[in-house]
């Protein structure tokens, strides 16, 4: 699952959301049952009320794993709101009596599908409080994010025990192992016995937890740490449900919707609202590669008419519908976000899709979700426009019930901020956001408490909470806001300061660059900016030194980018895990920097490394000449060095491949260049990218 965040602040205002809505009085129950008793209903209780209300409309549909119909296309099963609702009730009193209870911080690993769906709502239902990280984030980073929860229980597969008991000092606290499949690994429950022993029991002798609601801590997810380490943001449930009615407020959601998932959180908002889920036969940590054509088939054969996507996936899906002209007639609204969407790929779906669809561009984080939106006309008709001209992309308009401010960039705490300090519309400055969509602290971690959140002392003595989100932009006159790049990334040279998505709107409308990445080299204030260009195709020396030409002149012709001289061609951006569409700037800095320095000399600590490798493929060349020679004596000992250096050069170097590959694209090099630079060096080449 993937999420975003708790609230404080002034309570959002309603704005009529279903005014003029087809949906008519279905779609306006999610909004009145949030107003019965915002103070105390909880996620679990929203689905309950839907379980009751339509027992036999289908809550999730999914894709049975490796199961394929006699075309090759993924069969999928329904599970329907009073199965699921079943389920959450008995997962519940099973995981209570294995003492799981309220507040229990319980690691949450499963696949995409009803039964996650099941467990997050038992949890709900229990008051416990899962602990979710993203898994595309890699080994390393996700057991960092549970070594600093401390969690008391753990839900996950075989292999996830087995991670978990290889890793018994990051996992000390867990006290309530539960697999997930037939057999235990490492003590503990498994999920089968545990729903088998609490559905057999009688219905009065289930648990009947007190309903957890309100502030009540809902669940724990993390971000990714794409731009720093990854932190823990605490949600609760009048944060959640405060998210689920801004979304239905800005995008129109009802009840009546299908929506095909790629994001797990928003199923569970879906089942909130519910509308019927249908999850998307992907991948969760590598979205953007998902297979345009199996996602096009959902769409179709369910009637989809939502759907939320990261940029990198919804420009498979539009390049493959342009191609295939399909319509996707039901289809009336597509949210993209997670990071800036080119307004290429926005033109591209506009082109392909029904008049009736609204495609949306939003913009959020892990802490706040969402801040703005903003509707593809707009975008076509005015604002991509100014994007070219190196202003930064329009984000929107705040959505009902959060409030933005911009003040000026400081990299020092920011414990107290009053009007006052906001900057007049046109000016840059860092975003902050309040509302109760917005999350009040992260978990345990103070560090980042006085880091990133400040306060306004209100007149009726309250204090309300205002999140720095990191982030550059600027209000305009018409209350839209601006996005202009990260804080920690924009680049200070010694008479200015550089924003990087402002100046990479000036070199992406060049119709060959596929993207382009503003980076500083050295330290900040006295930094050298550069800009890295990755090309919608390979170029050859002759046209990347004309494209290069070309770009140069684009810069001088626009304020925001007259310093920049220095451009350099790069095969493939690092890319963030989640949703494979922000930038690691960061390593490219680190690459754009090795790329301009000097040859490092040959008896460099990596120039002596490599020595090795090259020394045993002399050996390995030379020994197979000695034997070619007639008559050469042959020498046992030699010969088994010959065959252990064969071995360790071209079977030790070609295993090392896979791990070489992510390291040498994001430092510039090709599939082919990598390949054959670990074979001739081996880890002395690839371990120093």
């Amino acid at each position: 699952m993937t999420a975003a965040t708790p609230g404080s602040g002034a309570a959002p205002a309603r704005t009529g959301s279903f005014a003029g809505s087809s949906a008519g009085a279905s779609a306006g129950s999610f909004a009145e049952a949030f107003e019965t008793d915002p103070e105390r209903e909880g996620l679990a209780g929203f689905l309950a009320r839907n379980a009751r209300t339509f027992p036999d409309r289908p809550a999730v549909i999914h894709p049975e794993p490796g199961v394929r119909d006699a075309d090759g296309r993924p069969r999928y099963r329904t599970v329907s709101y009073g199965q699921l609702q079943r389920a959450v009730v008995e997962l519940a009193d099973g995981l209570a009596r294995a003492g799981i209870t309220r507040g229990t911080k319980t690691v949450l690993m499963a696949p995409p599908g009803p039964d996650l769906f099941a467990l997050a709502f038992a949890l709900f239902r229990l008051g416990a409080v899962p602990v979710v990280v993203d898994p595309g984030m890699g080994l390393r980073r996700m057991l960092h994010c549970y070594r600093a929860v401390g969690a008391e229980a753990f839900i996950g597969p075989p292999l996830a025990h087995a991670v978990r008991l290889l890793g018994r000092r990051t996992f000390a606290r867990v006290k309530i192992p539960v697999t997930l499949g037939r057999h235990r690994i490492g003590g503990g429950h498994t999920l089968g016995r545990l729903r088998a022993a609490a559905s057999a029991a009688a219905v009065a002798e289930r648990a009947q937890p007190a309903p957890a609601g309100g502030d009540d801590l809902l669940m724990i997810g993390f971000t990714t740490g794409s731009t720093g380490p990854a932190k823990g943001v605490e949600y609760t449930h009048r944060m959640a449900l405060s998210i689920a009615r801004q979304i239905e407020e800005a995008h129109g959601r009802t009840r009546d919707d299908t929506s095909l998932v790629t994001l797990p959180f928003y199923g569970v908002l879906d089942l909130v609202y519910g509308s019927t889920v249908v999850l998307a036969p992907l991948a969760p940590a590598k979205v953007a590669h998902a297979d345009p054509a199996l996602l096009t088939d959902a769409l179709e054969r369910f009637s989809v008419t939502t759907v939320f996507a990261s940029p990198a996936l919804l420009k498979n899906l539009a390049d493959h519908l342009t191609a295939r002209h399909h319509p996707l007639p039901e289809l009336r609204c597509v949210v993209s976000g997670g990071a800036p969407v080119p307004d290429s790929v926005v033109a591209a779906l506009r082109a392909v899709l029904s008049e009736k669809a609204r495609i949306h561009v939003t913009y959020g984080a892990t802490e706040v979700l969402p801040i703005s939106s903003i509707e593809s006309e707009e975008i076509l008709a005015d604002t991509a426009a100014h994007s070219a001209r190196g202003e930064g992309t329009c984000v929107g308009r705040p959505v009902p019930g959060t409030r933005v401010r911009v003040v000026p960039v400081t990299d020092d705490p920011l414990p107290v901020v009053t009007a006052d300090r906001a900057l007049p519309p046109g000016r840059v400055g860092e975003i902050l956001v309040a509302g109760h969509s917005v999350s009040p602290r992260y978990h345990a971690s103070p560090a980042a408490d006085a880091r990133l959140k400040s306060f306004e002392p209100l007149p009726d003595g309250r204090l309300l909470t205002w999140h720095r989100t990191g982030d550059l932009g600027r209000l305009d006159e018409d209350g839209r806001l601006w996005f202009c790049g990260r804080a920690s990334q924009r680049v200070r040279t010694t008479h200015q300061e550089l924003h990087t998505v402002r100046c990479e709107g000036v070199f992406n409308a060049h119709p060959l660059v596929r993207r382009s990445a503003l980076v500083g080299i050295g330290p900040a204030g006295a930094q050298r900016p550069v800009v890295c260009v990755e090309t919608a195709r390979p170029l050859d020396e002759a046209a990347w030194t004309d494209l290069r030409a070309e770009l140069r002149a684009y810069a001088r012709t626009h304020a925001a980018t007259e310093p920049l001289r220095e451009f350099l061609w790069h095969p493939g951006f690092p890319v963030d895990i989640r949703h494979n569409a922000k930038i690691g700037r960061e390593e490219l800095s680190r690459w754009a920097e090795r790329r301009l320095a000097p040859p490092a000399p040959l008896l460099s600590r990596a120039g002596a490394a490599r020595m090795i490798p090259l020394a045993g493929w002399a050996y390995l060349l030379g020994g197979g000449a000695w034997a070619a020679v007639a008559g050469a004596p042959d020498i046992p000992a030699l010969r088994w060095l010959w065959w252990a250096d064969a071995v360790l050069s071209v079977g030790g170097h070609a295993v090392q491949i896979p791990s070489a590959l992510p390291r040498g694209r994001a430092a510039g090099h090709g599939r082919a260049a990598t390949v054959a630079l670990t074979m001739l060096y081996g880890a002395t080449w690839w371990r120093f990218l």
